[in-house]
């Protein structure tokens, strides 16, 4: 049998903090999904895509 390898304070830490912050959760996650898009899957027309769409967010930021 596989032993936890984290503790119980440690789990109910990582819970809490999970319940306080779900917003920052959700950021992390979907910046890691799109990392891993670009990085992996992505081809050569979806990156000129995803390059358009962020300078346009860029410049909608800027005004």
């Amino acid at each position: 049998m596989t032993e936890k390898k984290t503790t119980d304070a440690q789990s109910r830490a990582t819970k809490k903090w999970g319940d306080k912050n779900k917003d920052k959760q959700r950021i992390y996650r979907y910046r890691s999904y799109a990392r891993k898009y670009v990085r992996d899957i992505a081809a050569a027309e979806d990156l000129h895509e995803l390059a358009t769409m962020i300078q346009t967010r860029l410049d909608e930021m800027e005004k």
